[in-house]
């Protein structure tokens, strides 16, 4: 997803994420899971890197604004209306 975009999202496959994998053996396959979206590096080879290292500088002040929406918005959530979540 493209850096700070949300999406809401029923289901889906794990695609080897352990967490994930824990999740559907718990729940089952049709959880909700909200993805925040951080980008692409640019190439496959560093993917890894980039999926596991910190935010840029720059960008802590759009994440803090990002995560305090969210959290204003939770209720939504929480209520089942994922379309007025994000």
């Amino acid at each position: 997803l493209a850096p700070f975009k949300v999406k809401v999202k029923t289901g889906g496959g794990t695609a080897g994420h352990n967490g994930l994998r824990s999740m559907d053996a718990h729940l089952g396959p049709d959880f909700r899971r909200v993805r925040l979206g951080i980008g692409h590096p640019g190439h496959k080879d560093r993917v890894t890197k980039y999926v596991l290292g910190n935010y840029a500088k720059t960008e802590l002040d759009e994440l803090a604004a990002m995560l305090g929406a969210l959290g204003a918005e939770a209720k939504w959530l929480a209520e089942g209306d994922d379309a007025r979540f994000m």
